[in-house]
C-alpha cells in the first residue's frame, strides 16, 4: 500500500521552485534513500509530507490524507537539526513523548537509552553533539509510525555513531512502515535501503530498487549517484 503519493507536486519560494512537478509513490515495508545534492529539494519534500509546508500547486497525500492535524499520528519526523530543548532532561524528554504521542513505546526509548550510559537526569545540553543526534533518533525511532520521515540523520556525526543510528533505524522501525532517509552520504547509507529516489533541482530523476541497480547497471548505488550527479 502507498503511504506517501506526490502527483506533479510543486513548491515554489518566490519565484524559484524547490520541486517542480514531483510525481513519486512509496510503498509501506521498505526504507528508501531519497538522494540528491545539497540545494536539491530534499528537505522541502519532507517538510511538506510532515505538513510544515504547503504545496504552491499539486497534491501529496500520507496514507491517503492530505498532510496535517490527521497525519501526525502515523508520521515520525527527524529534522535535519536537533529540536529538543537543551535544558530538557532525558526523562522529562521521556514524559513529552509519552504524553505527547499515542504510539510512544517507553520502553524501547529507555532500553536503547541504557544501553547508551544515558542518565535520566542528564540534560541535553550536558550531551555530547553524537549523543544529542542518538537520543533524538531513538525518541523518533520509539514512535509505532507507519511513515518516518529522517531529514540528514547521518550528517555531521563520527563514523561510530553513524552506524549506531544506521543499526537503529533497521532494528526499530515497523516492518510494516516506510522509512524515507534524505541524504547525500551514499555510501553510508547504502547498505539498509531497500529504494532510492535521486532528486535534483526539484525535480525526480530516478526512482528505482537498490537491487535493480546492481543488477542493471552493475554498480553501487554511490557509483550511480556520482555519475550522475557529477559536476
Amino acid at each position: 500500500m502507498a503511504i506517501l503519493e506526490c502527483k506533479e507536486l510543486v513548491k515554489s519560494y518566490g519565484k524559484a521552485a524547490a520541486l517542480d512537478g514531483v510525481n513519486l509513490t512509496v510503498e509501506s515495508g521498505h526504507i528508501v534513500g531519497l538522494l540528491g545534492p545539497n540545494g536539491s529539494g530534499k528537505t522541502t519534500l519532507i517538510k511538506l509530507a510532515n505538513g510544515l509546508l504547503t504545496p504552491t500547486s499539486g497534491e501529496i497525500l500520507v496514507d491517503g490524507k492530505k498532510p496535517g492535524k490527521e497525519t501526525h499520528s502515523v508520521v515520525s519526523y527527524l529534522p535535519e537539526r536537533t529540536c529538543v530543548p537543551l535544558w530538557m532532561s532525558t526523562r522529562k524528554l521521556l514524559d513529552f513523548y509519552q504524553d505527547f504521542y499515542a504510539d510512544f513505546r517507553r520502553e524501547r526509548a529507555e532500553e536503547m537509552l541504557q544501553h547508551l550510559n544515558i542518565r535520566m537526569d542528564q540534560t541535553i545540553k550536558q550531551m555530547s553533539k553524537g549523543t544529542r543526534e542518538k537520543v533524538q533518533l531513538i525518541m523518533v525511532m520509539s514512535r509505532a509510525a507507519k511513515l518516518y520521515l529522517l531529514d540528514e540523520p547521518i550528517g555531521g556525526v563520527d563514523p561510530a555513531t553513524r552506524d549506531y543510528i544506521l543499526n537503529t533505524i533497521i532494528n526499530n522501525y515497523d516492518p510494516e512502515a516506510a522509512v524515507i532517509i534524505s541524504t547525500h552520504l551514499i555510501a553510508d547509507v547504502e547498505q539498509v535501503l531497500d529504494e532510492i529516489i535521486f532528486i535534483n533541482q526539484g525535480q525526480i530523476v530516478l526512482q528505482s530498487s537498490v537491487d535493480q541497480i546492481r543488477e542493471e547497471k552493475g554498480m553501487s548505488v554511490d557509483a550511480l549517484f556520482r555519475e550522475v550527479f557529477k559536476c
